[in-house]
């Protein structure tokens, strides 16, 4: 099968979840208040794109091995990539996100510095670490919203709670997929949070953890920071995480996909309040 397809390098670099992320950094933007620095916004969201198209490439390549069991039809196994043109493809993707960032201010350029080394750490060292590659990647997922935010400005009480909410969220996500993937990890000798603990009990932590982030949720209304479009909008998320987490239980693939969604709608919920505020 030819290597280098355009439709497999757009796969590896999960199109949808790099321009998902990107929009999460607008969030962040948002919600600090910076949409009047659009120069600045429209760097970091360059920068999140790339960044996360780039870690998806590498992650893709270090794991083909896994894949092989897990995922045959990723691009690698499938041979629609060769693990060559993925190594060169997610440096030309660094590259943009590097030349992005270098026009952020400090604040944001260290975010990003800490999240390019923090993804090297999880490929080489965390990923098969029981919950620390979990929370490396919950890391990355909330400072989305940290570098968002960082472009424009200070980082406002609400988006550490954004942060913390989605960081909690994606952590949640990773250990069921982790359940998920249970079968080629263990043959793969990784050390996964379910496979050191088991499944079941993994699950309870996950679930756990969300439900405490749910309780959290709430500070910025209860803070006076927004006002009922807020939490008009943020209970329907809540109830969609934490429910999707105990859904894991019975079905790990319909679970992370709707904390996911959960995720997004959390993300709106902020965007509700900022527009709250600046209407009244």
């Amino acid at each position: 099968m030819a290597t280098g397809t355009l439709d497999g390098y757009l796969e590896l670099a999960r199109v949808g979840n790099a321009v998902a992320a990107g929009a999460l950094t607008f969030v962040g933007a948002f919600v600090a208040g910076g949409l009047d620095a659009p120069a600045a916004v429209a760097l970091a969201v360059t920068a999140t794109v790339a960044a996360t198209g780039a870690g998806n490439a590498v992650n893709d390549y270090f794991d083909r091995d896994i894949d092989a069991v897990n995922r045959p039809d990723r691009p690698i196994p499938s041979g629609r990539v060769s693990p060559r043109q993925a190594a060169l493809f997610a440096a030309g993707l660094f590259a943009v996100a590097t030349g992005a960032a270098l026009s952020l201010p400090p604040l944001a350029l260290g975010i990003a510095v800490a999240n390019l080394l923090a993804l090297l750490a999880y490929t080489q060292l965390f990923k098969g670490l029981p919950a620390v590659g979990n929370l490396v990647v919950a890391y990355l997922t909330g400072s989305t919203f940290l570098f968002g935010a960082a472009a424009v400005g200070p980082i406002a009480p609400p988006t550490w709670t954004l942060f913390g909410l989605a960081a909690t969220a994606t952590f949640a996500r990773e250990v069921v997929k982790d359940v998920e993937d249970v079968a080629g990890d263990r043959e793969e000798g990784l050390r996964t949070l379910p496979i050191v603990v088991g499944e079941r009990p993994a699950l309870a932590l996950a679930t756990g953890a969300m439900a405490a982030a749910t309780l959290g949720s709430v500070a910025p209304y209860l803070g006076g920071t927004f006002g009922l479009a807020y939490l008009a909008v943020v209970v329907p998320a809540d109830a969609t995480m934490l429910g999707a987490t105990a859904w894991g239980f019975r079905d790990p693939s319909t679970a992370q996909r709707w904390i996911k969604r959960g995720t997004f709608l959390a993300a709106a919920a902020f965007v509700a309040g900022r527009l709250g505020t600046v209407l009244t």
